[in-house]
């Protein structure tokens, strides 16, 4: 039994752990709410998007044992490139991950009320909430403590209950599983739909995830002849994380489709309600503040991790340097969640700069997967290249339509 949790249950677990947040909670369930079953092939491409993606990203890592940032600054040598991907891939990040942790934030802040109370300060006319200040005082001991595994593993734990739950009330609500193949089979939006499209791409697909898994990786995998092992786990947690993403969707039009618009934990719990009757509302409210508050930590420390790399930072975990940036994400985060805005316009914001921000970081993986020199015989094949070209390309034109569509960009 052992034996067979380590090989399918990994590094990529965590991966997933760390996309099956409150913005996945969110956007599935606004996405049910809103289209019913029209936008699952939306999570069905991001998952094979996934799958694709987070394999060229584990490779790299245990085939150069570099991470994902390392590789772009060695392997760009010529100074004007090597500036403007620094500068690219940098501001991809901290803008990605500054929106993305007031996301999680926001999703750890609606559980937070829905378990306990919503006070906060009139400041000049001005409404602060203090549930932010709490989740990121919760986040900022534990990454500045730098030994938050213990406390992570127990929120993660939480986090798969809840998925449990969704699962469960997805078969328990009664579906329309023909409708559900429709939605899946059948890539359909309307012009008002493409924002949620690109937001569930934005929450699954998450860019910061390819810089993770690149680094955490190679502590498990020490040698290429484990490259089949790795691709066997990380397709077994991807699809697993997708069927979670799915089955939210399903509960939530199977149960409160057209019904009501979503803007608390309370909202979103009526889904829960075939299953968990009165307890829905403090369960979903549990698994949002475990997944908001995990995600508020991988979060930050991602975006640490990428910014040691492509700028060449020898220091450790506790340097001066790696801790300004995870305070500025995660303070940038407590920011965007504080000052009264509705946390599920945040979350769904964070998603859909992850999913406009995802061609650029797509583009330069593929470039280093590419590289002879850097690669050897583990260079993409054929396939991976078409593969990747195409999800390049998909996420760009669904990014310029969802674009259009709000700014009248066309």
């Amino acid at each position: 039994m052992k034996e067979i949790l380590s090989k399918y249950f990994g590094p990529s677990t965590l991966v997933t752990a760390a996309f099956i947040g409150p913005g996945t909670v969110t956007v599935c369930t606004l996405a049910g709410v809103r289209s019913g079953y029209m936008l699952l092939w939306a999570i069905l491409f991001s998952v094979i998007a996934t799958v694709i993606l987070q394999e060229m990203a584990a490779r790299l890592g245990v085939v150069t044992r570099n991470g994902f940032g390392e590789a772009i600054r060695k392997e760009l040598t010529k100074p004007l490139m090597r500036i403007l991907a620094v500068v690219l891939v940098l501001g991809a990040i901290v803008i990605g991950n500054a929106a993305y942790e007031g996301g999680n934030i926001s999703g750890a802040v609606l559980g937070f009320n829905e378990l306990f109370f919503n006070e906060g300060l009139h400041i000049n006319g001005i409404y602060i909430s203090a549930s932010p200040i709490i989740i990121g005082g919760i986040a900022f001991t534990l990454l500045f403590i730098g030994n938050p595994k213990v406390i992570e593993r127990g929120l993660i734990g939480l986090v798969i209950t809840m998925s449990v739950v969704f699962l469960t009330t997805a078969f328990v609500s009664r579906p329309d599983f023909q409708e559900i193949l429709r939605g899946l089979l059948i890539p359909t939006a309307s012009a008002d739909q493409f924002l949620t499209v690109i937001a569930l791409i934005g929450t699954t697909v998450v860019p910061y995830n390819l810089f993770l898994h690149a680094s955490i990786v190679q502590k498990k995998y020490t040698n290429v002849d484990q490259l089949n092992d790795l691709r066997k786990e990380n397709a077994t947690a991807v699809i697993l994380g997708g069927i979670i993403s799915m089955s939210i969707i399903i509960t939530s039009a199977a149960t409160i489709f057209g019904n009501r618009e979503v803007n608390s934990a309370a909202d979103m719990a009526v889904q829960l309600e075939p299953l968990l009757g009165s307890w829905s509302g403090y369960f979903l409210g549990a698994g949002l503040f475990a997944a908001g508050i995990s995600s508020a930590i991988t979060a930050p420390l991602a975006a640490a991790y990428a910014a040691k790399g492509i700028l060449g930072w020898e220091e450790g975990l506790k340097s001066g340097k790696f801790r300004a940036v995870w305070m500025s994400i995660l303070f940038i985060g407590v920011l965007f969640s504080m000052f009264g805005i509705n946390p599920v316009q945040v979350i769904q914001f964070a998603q859909v700069a992850n999913g406009v921000l995802l061609p650029l970081i797509a583009f330069f993986l593929l470039y280093l997967v590419n590289k002879k020199s850097l690669m050897g015989d583990f260079t993409n094949s054929v396939i991976q290249n078409v593969l990747g070209a195409v999800i390049v390309i998909v996420t760009i034109l669904i990014s310029m339509r969802s674009l259009n569509s709000v700014f009248q960009f066309l």
